[in-house]
Protein backbone atom coordinates (compact mmCIF):
# COMPACT_ATOMS: atom_id res chain seq x y z
CA UNK A 1 0.00 0.00 0.00
CA UNK A 2 1.23 3.59 -0.85
CA UNK A 3 1.88 6.29 1.77
CA UNK A 4 3.39 9.57 1.57
CA UNK A 5 4.71 10.80 5.43
CA UNK A 6 7.27 12.98 6.28
CA UNK A 7 10.66 11.80 6.34
CA UNK A 8 12.41 10.53 9.72
CA UNK A 9 16.01 9.75 10.23
CA UNK A 10 15.09 5.89 9.23
CA UNK A 11 14.49 6.97 5.78
CA UNK A 12 17.65 9.36 5.24
CA UNK A 13 19.61 6.02 3.55
CA UNK A 14 17.25 5.48 1.51
CA UNK A 15 16.79 9.35 0.62
CA UNK A 16 20.50 9.13 0.08
CA UNK A 17 20.54 6.04 -1.91
CA UNK A 18 18.05 7.42 -4.89
CA UNK A 19 19.62 11.12 -4.79
CA UNK A 20 22.15 9.48 -5.67
CA UNK A 21 21.17 7.97 -9.33
CA UNK A 22 20.04 11.60 -10.41
CA UNK A 23 23.62 13.43 -9.95
CA UNK A 24 24.55 14.66 -13.05
CA UNK A 25 21.72 13.05 -15.12
CA UNK A 26 19.02 15.38 -13.68
CA UNK A 27 20.27 17.60 -11.03
CA UNK A 28 23.49 20.39 -11.09
CA UNK A 29 24.52 18.43 -7.87
CA UNK A 30 27.03 16.94 -8.72
CA UNK A 31 28.69 15.77 -5.06
CA UNK A 32 27.12 12.54 -3.60
CA UNK A 33 25.47 13.30 -0.51
CA UNK A 34 24.88 11.17 2.57
CA UNK A 35 22.55 10.18 4.82
CA UNK A 36 24.18 12.69 7.44
CA UNK A 37 23.57 15.66 4.22
CA UNK A 38 19.58 14.73 4.38
CA UNK A 39 20.10 14.49 8.46
CA UNK A 40 20.79 18.14 8.60
CA UNK A 41 18.39 18.80 6.15
CA UNK A 42 15.69 17.55 7.93
CA UNK A 43 16.51 19.15 11.04
CA UNK A 44 17.27 22.48 10.17
CA UNK A 45 14.13 22.64 7.71
CA UNK A 46 11.67 25.29 8.70
CA UNK A 47 7.71 25.14 9.56
CA UNK A 48 7.57 26.48 5.56
CA UNK A 49 9.12 23.60 4.00
CA UNK A 50 9.21 19.80 4.57
CA UNK A 51 10.97 16.57 3.22
CA UNK A 52 8.50 13.64 2.48
CA UNK A 53 8.84 10.07 1.75
CA UNK A 54 6.93 7.72 -0.53
CA UNK A 55 7.01 4.08 0.68
CA UNK A 56 5.13 0.69 -1.17
CA UNK A 57 4.37 -1.63 1.31
CA UNK A 58 6.67 0.07 3.81
CA UNK A 59 9.72 0.65 1.12
CA UNK A 60 10.68 3.72 0.03
CA UNK A 61 10.16 4.28 -3.73
CA UNK A 62 10.62 8.02 -3.52
CA UNK A 63 10.80 11.47 -1.95
CA UNK A 64 10.02 14.98 -2.17
CA UNK A 65 11.10 18.04 -0.69
CA UNK A 66 9.20 21.72 -0.45
CA UNK A 67 11.56 24.40 0.42
CA UNK A 68 12.19 27.99 0.36
CA UNK A 69 12.77 29.90 -2.64
CA UNK A 70 14.73 32.45 -1.30
CA UNK A 71 15.86 33.44 2.18
CA UNK A 72 15.29 37.14 1.23
CA UNK A 73 11.70 37.86 2.53
CA UNK A 74 10.17 39.21 -0.43
CA UNK A 75 9.82 35.85 -1.70
CA UNK A 76 8.78 34.51 1.04
CA UNK A 77 5.82 33.36 -0.33
CA UNK A 78 7.88 31.15 -3.56
CA UNK A 79 8.71 28.00 -3.01
CA UNK A 80 10.26 25.29 -4.80
CA UNK A 81 9.70 21.55 -5.16
CA UNK A 82 11.37 18.67 -6.54
CA UNK A 83 10.65 14.81 -6.76
CA UNK A 84 12.74 12.24 -7.10
CA UNK A 85 11.30 8.48 -7.52
CA UNK A 86 14.06 5.29 -7.44
CA UNK A 87 14.57 4.51 -10.96
CA UNK A 88 13.36 0.89 -10.55
CA UNK A 89 9.92 2.27 -9.49
CA UNK A 90 9.10 5.18 -12.39
CA UNK A 91 5.70 5.47 -14.28
CA UNK A 92 3.86 3.43 -11.20
CA UNK A 93 2.25 7.16 -10.09
CA UNK A 94 4.36 7.53 -7.06
CA UNK A 95 5.84 11.08 -8.83
CA UNK A 96 2.22 11.85 -9.24
CA UNK A 97 1.36 11.35 -5.99
CA UNK A 98 4.32 12.80 -4.50
CA UNK A 99 3.63 16.53 -6.51
CA UNK A 100 0.16 16.27 -5.72
CA UNK A 101 1.17 16.14 -1.73
CA UNK A 102 3.52 18.82 -1.97
CA UNK A 103 1.89 21.14 -3.68
CA UNK A 104 -1.19 20.82 -1.41
CA UNK A 105 1.55 21.16 1.36
CA UNK A 106 2.93 24.26 -0.30
CA UNK A 107 -0.90 25.97 -0.43
CA UNK A 108 -1.34 24.84 3.27
CA UNK A 109 1.86 26.51 4.27
CA UNK A 110 1.00 30.24 2.61
CA UNK A 111 2.91 29.44 -0.46
CA UNK A 112 1.43 31.39 -3.56
CA UNK A 113 3.73 30.78 -6.05
CA UNK A 114 6.10 27.51 -6.95
CA UNK A 115 9.19 27.16 -9.20
CA UNK A 116 9.99 24.16 -10.48
CA UNK A 117 13.83 24.32 -12.93
CA UNK A 118 14.30 20.99 -15.23
CA UNK A 119 16.73 20.40 -17.66
CA UNK A 120 15.74 21.45 -21.05
CA UNK A 121 16.57 17.95 -22.15
CA UNK A 122 14.43 16.55 -19.72
CA UNK A 123 10.85 16.47 -21.83
CA UNK A 124 9.41 14.05 -19.64
CA UNK A 125 9.43 16.11 -16.17
CA UNK A 126 8.29 19.24 -18.16
CA UNK A 127 5.68 17.47 -19.67
CA UNK A 128 4.82 15.96 -15.90
CA UNK A 129 5.17 19.27 -14.63
CA UNK A 130 2.82 20.77 -17.44
CA UNK A 131 0.12 18.18 -16.36
CA UNK A 132 0.11 19.86 -12.72
CA UNK A 133 -0.61 23.55 -14.57
CA UNK A 134 2.85 24.47 -14.39
CA UNK A 135 3.81 27.04 -17.31
CA UNK A 136 7.24 27.70 -19.16
CA UNK A 137 8.91 31.42 -18.46
CA UNK A 138 12.02 30.91 -19.90
CA UNK A 139 15.11 29.13 -20.30
CA UNK A 140 18.52 29.70 -19.13
CA UNK A 141 21.38 28.58 -21.90
CA UNK A 142 24.33 27.04 -21.11
CA UNK A 143 23.77 27.58 -17.34
CA UNK A 144 25.10 24.30 -16.11
CA UNK A 145 27.96 22.81 -16.97
CA UNK A 146 28.30 18.92 -16.13
CA UNK A 147 29.88 15.69 -17.36
CA UNK A 148 32.05 18.55 -20.08
CA UNK A 149 28.92 19.46 -21.73
CA UNK A 150 26.70 23.01 -21.50
CA UNK A 151 23.01 22.54 -19.91
CA UNK A 152 20.21 24.78 -20.30
CA UNK A 153 17.17 24.66 -17.91
CA UNK A 154 14.09 25.06 -18.41
CA UNK A 155 11.66 27.47 -15.56
CA UNK A 156 8.53 26.70 -15.48
CA UNK A 157 6.08 28.72 -12.05
CA UNK A 158 3.01 27.57 -10.96
CA UNK A 159 1.03 30.58 -9.03
CA UNK A 160 -2.09 29.00 -6.53
CA UNK A 161 -5.04 30.61 -7.91
CA UNK A 162 -7.07 33.29 -5.47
Amino acid sequence: MMKIKNATQSNLISIAEIYGYYLGKSTMDLEIKSPEYFETLLITQESSEGLYVIEDNDEVVGWGILKKYSDRLGYAKAGETSVFIHPEKLANGYGKSMKIHLMSEAKNKGYRHLVAKIWANNIVSIQYNLKFGYTIVGTQNKIGFVNGKWVDVVIMQYVFPD
